[in-house]
This record gives C-alpha cells, structure tokens and sequence, in this order.
C-alpha cells in the first residue's frame, strides 16, 4: 500500500520525503485548500522547487484543491488545477463537482483523486465520479467502520486511499456546521475547524478556561494538558455528569489494521497533519514506513511493534488514540 504523508511546508516535505513516504499531499497558500492559514502551504512560484525535491527522489507528489469555491472567485480555483498541470503533479486531490469538470475537460491526462471532503461512502458515488470525470482514486472519509471500508473496497470501480493516522473528524469532512455556527467561520474555506481569532484563553484561579467566540467548552486543571479546542471535542455538563459529549481528543491510529486493509486492496495510507511541525511529520513517517515494510517481509501473522505504537500514542492528541470508526463491536 502506498504511504502519502503530508507537506505542510517544504521543511515537513523534506520530512516526508526523506523518512519513507511513498507520495505527499500539498496545498497552495490560498482557499483552494483546506489548510489554508498563515504559516501553511506554497506559493505557485516556489512550488516547481518543491516538485523537483520529491520527483527527484522518486516521491509522487499529490496537489489538493479539495475546497468548495465560491461562484465569484471560480478562477481561483481553475488556475491551481492549471498550477498543477504545468508543474506535472501526479494527481489533483479535488472535491467539487465544477472544478473536477473543469480538470477533466481541460487536463485529461492527470490523475483526478476524489478528496475526502467529496464524502463518497458507497458504490454509486463512486461509480459516478469515475463515470463522469475518470477519477483515479477516492479518499474515504473517516466515518466507515472497518467491515464497510471492506465491503466498498470489494465492490469499487475505483482504488480506495483510506486515513491511518491523525486527527478524526467525525463529520461531514470540512462542512461542519458545529464550527461555523459557533465561529462564523466555514472550515472549509478558513482552513482551520477553529479560527484563531474565535479562540480565548483564560486563566481563572487555578484553571485554564477554552472559549470559542466567548462560547465555554472547556476547563482544565493545573498540569491536565489542554486539547486544541474544537466544539466536538469540548466537555459539557449532560444529565450530572461532565463528559466528552461528542468527541474526545484523540488521534485516528489504525496501525494494527494494516493486514485488514491490504487483504482488502486499499491502495494507499494517508496519514494527517499538514498543519503539524517537520519533526511530527517525520516521527509518523519513519513508523508507518517501517510497519508497511515489515508487513511486507513478514509471511506469519503480523502484530505492530510495540515501540511503534508508544510512539504514535505519545504523538497524538491527549496522548491516546483510537480505531475511531474502524471499530463498531456492534456490527
């Protein structure tokens, strides 16, 4: 299975590229992308030094235009799948319906992977985007269990990329109404879930409080880490009790599920996290290229490292991670 690692910057590019990643995923400094806030992304003019880096070392290199464009500013979108087309990345990783046709009809011959925030969960969708605009790939979103990703994966027209490690969002990828209504903001076209200017800090005695837009959604105690501070993941009072009512704050890490996933013909492993440091990036790199390759050597049953998965636990949020979706007993 091939691994794609996020880019975020160049310095997390040559992070990923130079610990094992099999492809990376960027974006440019614009609304084109769904991680778009200062500090993040490339701009067109440094983007053929970025490509040549990978492509020279034999690392694809995917270009994301995964948001939803506004009516007024569709130009923007068209000139990065034209950025793209002229720099030759291996695939333009997009999500909506106008600029997927725009990229088919006037760039056949590049690779069209369907976005996570395309949310394509079942057969027809996919069959429809292949049918329509020849995508090579989709991008599930993080919302299918273990036993549904097999199912679809059996029955797709299309390769399947599936999420490995990072963050979870547990809805509708990018469109979240939760954010927006709390924020103002879209997370699609703000980059972020939670916008800086919406987040306060406050200390109040011994406590840390979290608001966004004035909004409590946490309070910590002395020492007790403090989570990036997302409404899904805030803790409220419900029924006398204090509890994570949608989300905890954890990371995604299906590291053990690799035979799962293989035996299922997923064709790639995305790990999270454009918007996380250079050392993050080459830390979860490193493990993932080893697993994969250790899988890949190993012909009796195959069980993850335990020093593989310290290490991926004390990178994630809250310092614990989690199946997420993969996992449903129920089912």
């Amino acid at each position: 299975m091939e691994l794609v690692c996020p880019a975020g910057n160049f310095p997390a590019l040559k992070a990923a590229v130079d610990n094992g990643a099999d492809a990376v995923y960027l974006g440019l400094n614009n609304k084109t992308n769904a991680r778009f806030f200062p500090g993040l992304n490339f701009k067109a003019t440094r983007l053929e030094t970025v490509v040549d880096y990978a492509k020279s070392r034999g690392v694809k290199v995917f270009l994301a235009i995964n948001t939803y464009p506004e009516e007024a500013m569709f130009r923007h979108w068209c000139e990065a799948v034209d950025c793209g087309a002229e720099l030759g990345v291996d695939a333009l990783i997009i999500a909506d319906l106008g600029v997927l046709d725009y990229a088919t009809e006037h760039y056949p011959q590049i690779n069209r992977h369907l976005s996570v925030q395309g949310s394509a969960t079942n057969k027809p969708a996919l069959d429809f985007y292949h049918s329509n605009f020849g995508i090579k790939r989709a991008v599930l979103p993080r919302v299918l269990s273990l036993k549904q990703v097999q199912r679809l994966a059996d029955k797709s027209s299309v390769p399947l990329e599936v999420f490995g490690f990072g963050s979870l969002c547990i809805m509708a990828e990018g469109r979240c109404y939760l954010s927006s209504y709390l924020t103002g903001d879209s997370p699609n076209n703000s980059g972020v879930c939670s916008p800086a200017h919406a987040v306060q800090w406050k200390n109040k005695g011994d406590q840390l409080e979290t608001r966004l837009n004035g909004i409590l959604i946490d309070v910590y105690e002395p020492d007790e880490p403090a989570a990036y501070p997302t409404l899904c993941k805030g803790r409220f009072h419900i029924n006398g009790n204090l509890i994570h009512a949608l989300e905890e704050p954890t990371s995604l890490n299906a590291l053990n599920l690799i035979p799962e996933l293989s035996a299922a013909g997923i064709a790639a492993i995305k790990i999270e996290g454009r918007q996380r440091s250079p050392a993050y990036v080459a830390a979860v790199t490193q493990v993932w290229r080893e697993a994969l390759d250790d899988f890949e050597k190993t012909t009796e049953l195959w069980q993850p490292q335990q020093r593989w998965m310290q290490l991926l636990s004390d990178l994630s949020e809250g310092s614990q991670t989690t199946l997420g979706a993969y996992h449903r007993s129920w089912q």
